[in-house]
């Protein structure tokens, strides 16, 4: 009757509740508290041990100043937020990463309360999408939402760490696919058979690109006045673009240092010559965003986009295996970008001029990504140094 007296509560083993503590009908066990807002809240648990433990981490909370409600959103209403931030995303980007949230919020991961994930949680879901089929530059995208999402998490107190502050390296095996570039006798091996099979339609396309390295969006993008054959050189101004939202649109480069002067060789101001000789004025001249006179049309007289190349190349691959019945080196508009790349590379031309004509942002990209080299290049530049010594 003392203890009665005195307030102090048990539970159905006679162990003595602390307060806020007490068991219910059912045999649970509540603890009710007040948050960092003063609004009273409640947790629930079966054990006494396990409410306990749940006690010490909302005191932890509350103490370090961590916002125990905010903390029990869950990871997809955390990924909306973060989103909710992004600007001046492209129209690839925004696909690329809507693609990404809609998965996140269809997995069961997506329902996860934000303050229950552990960096083995985190590992256990990216390894989870590879083992779908994902690769590890597709599950990149997942990487660069959900990482800065959940440090966004930490910076307004939301929870104390961070569980995706780890690279995908550490998980997961790099298995993207590698762009080779065409050999020499692989380039002419592949002209010779554009110019026999392909029916003239993208042949100067193609040399383009191998002459001057272009983005095929910038390819496209390129008018009659960007042209100049006084001085021989080409100017990279703008992207022509195509969505399924969107037929035709412009967009800057794709890095500032994209905006550039590109040199003619030889072969491109022949190339270039005959483009323009060969083009037919079409009966209505297409005008996108304020920009006319597209110097590749299409066969209907409306500009080529990196799609019409795409597929190009792909009939082109498959009339090979049907004529051949073997598979040639694959080849994208990004393999030949690739290729001139690490021609240029090989031809002794220096790094920063070679970053200036791909249009990079950094030189790690020309040297790390873009070329590629094997015994014979090294041989060749071995001795061209070896002589000059």
């Amino acid at each position: 009757m003392a203890e009665k007296r005195k307030g102090k509560r048990k539970d159905k083993k006679g162990r003595v509740l602390r307060a806020g503590e007490r068991q219910r009908s059912n045999g649970a066990y509540e603890y009710r508290y007040q948050d960092e807002k003063n609004v009273t809240r409640s947790i629930y648990a079966k054990t006494l041990d396990e409410l306990r433990e749940k006690e010490e981490q909302i005191q932890k909370d509350l103490s370090d100043g961590i916002d125990i409600e905010g903390s029990n959103i869950t990871v997809s209403e955390l990924v909306d937020l973060y989103m909710g931030l992004k600007r001046k995303l492209g129209p690839n980007s925004i696909r690329a990463y809507q693609t990404a949230v809609n998965r996140i919020k269809d997995d069961p991961f997506g329902s996860r309360k934000i303050c229950s994930v552990k960096k083995l949680d985190a590992k256990r879901f990216y390894v989870k999408l590879h083992d779908s089929g994902l690769k590890q530059n597709t599950i990149g995208v997942y990487h660069a939402i959900l990482r800065p999402a959940f440090e966004m998490a930490v910076d307004d107190d939301l929870i104390r760490k961070n569980p995706f502050k780890f690279t995908l390296a550490d998980v997961l095996p790099n298995d993207a696919v590698l762009r080779n570039a065409l050999t020499k006798e692989q380039q002419t091996a592949f002209l010779t058979f554009i110019r026999s099979h392909g029916n003239g339609n993208y042949y100067d396309d193609i040399v383009i690109l191998l002459e001057c390295g272009l983005r095929v969006s910038e390819l496209y993008g390129l008018t009659k006045k960007d042209i100049d054959f006084e001085k021989r050189c080409v100017h990279v101004k703008r992207q022509l673009c195509r969505t399924a939202e969107r037929p035709y649109f412009i967009k800057d480069p794709k890095t500032s240092c994209g905006i550039r002067c590109i040199p003619m060789s030889e072969t491109a101001y022949q190339t270039f010559r005959h483009i323009f000789e060969n083009r037919k004025q079409p009966k209505i001249e297409w005008i996108v965003d304020g920009y006319s006179g597209f110097l590749f049309l299409d066969k209907n007289g409306r500009p080529k986009t990196a799609m019409h190349l795409q597929n190009y190349l792909r009939c082109m691959e498959a009339k090979y295996v049907k004529l051949h019945g073997k598979k040639p080196p694959h080849v994208s508009p990004h393999v030949l970008r690739h290729t001139f790349c690490t021609n240029m590379q090989q031809a002794g031309i220096d790094v920063k001029s070679l970053q200036y004509l791909m249009g990079h942002s950094h030189a790690s990209v020309t040297l790390d990504v873009y070329t590629h080299t094997d015994y014979n290049a090294v041989e060749r530049a071995f001795h061209k140094a070896a002589a000059s010594m």
